[in-house]
């Protein structure tokens, strides 16, 4: 999605077809720096997915409350996607934090934001089932154009899957800060420490107003 002036912190996905500045949520000034993208560890060792069985429960707790609430689908939804669970639960994370209601200003939906036209006739894209396999079918397609690389897959499935195999230099601002933002919160995460400083960077920078729609769309405390 193209950038707006006022600076949107995060813009759920759109499945990478969204543009014009929308988003679940719209929000601060705070930017991580798009230069600074470090590929966590995980993603040199294991291409292009990690396994889910693999990866415990526990993985997640640096997350918010509000995406944990989802920890067992997420480790499915990985293993049938052949999708690394950090990197769904941080799509999951940045682009509606866990709530399957949000819509975003450009029609986008649920958990992973998907477009309405992504849908077949019938479906429901607030069906957490549904939205996760449209949205996580994309991210794993755009995994697999990336030929593994997460940082290029993020920024796929943020502005189009196009988007991988063009210069850096000519991705939107917000791609490259989206990504920044994923990227940072995996590396941060792969360790698996109780707190993320990108996350809470996350969350100072509007992140929380997200968040905690959610929070109280699942009812989820602590």
């Amino acid at each position: 999605a193209e950038l707006r002036r006022r600076l949107l912190v995060i813009v759920p996905g759109c499945l990478g077809l969204c543009l014009a500045g929308a988003g679940a949520f719209a929000g601060s000034v705070l930017r991580p720096d798009p230069a600074w993208i470090q590929r966590p560890a995980w993603a040199a060792e294991r291409s292009p997915a990690d396994s889910a069985e693999e990866v415990p429960v526990e993985a997640l707790r640096g997350f918010t409350p509000e995406v944990r609430r989802w920890s067992e689908e997420i480790r499915r939804w990985s293993a049938e996607f052949d999708l690394p669970v950090p990197l769904v639960a941080t799509v999951m994370q940045i682009e509606s934090c866990g709530n399957p209601q949000v819509v975003s200003s450009a029609g986008a939906q649920g958990l992973f934001q998907v477009m309405p036209y992504h849908f077949a006739a019938g479906e429901n894209p607030g069906d957490p089932e549904t939205n996760a396999r449209r949205g996580l079918a994309y991210l794993a397609g755009a995994l697999a154009d990336a030929g593994g690389q997460v940082d290029l897959a993020l920024a796929g499935y943020n502005g189009g899957r196009g988007l991988i195999t063009r210069p850096r230099e000519t991705w939107p601002a917000e791609t490259l800060r989206y990504v920044a933002w994923g990227m940072g919160i995996l590396s941060d995460l792969e360790s698996m420490p109780a707190e993320s400083a990108n996350l809470q960077a996350w969350l100072a920078a509007g992140g929380a107003h997200l968040c905690a729609r959610a929070s109280q769309a699942l009812d989820v405390s602590g």
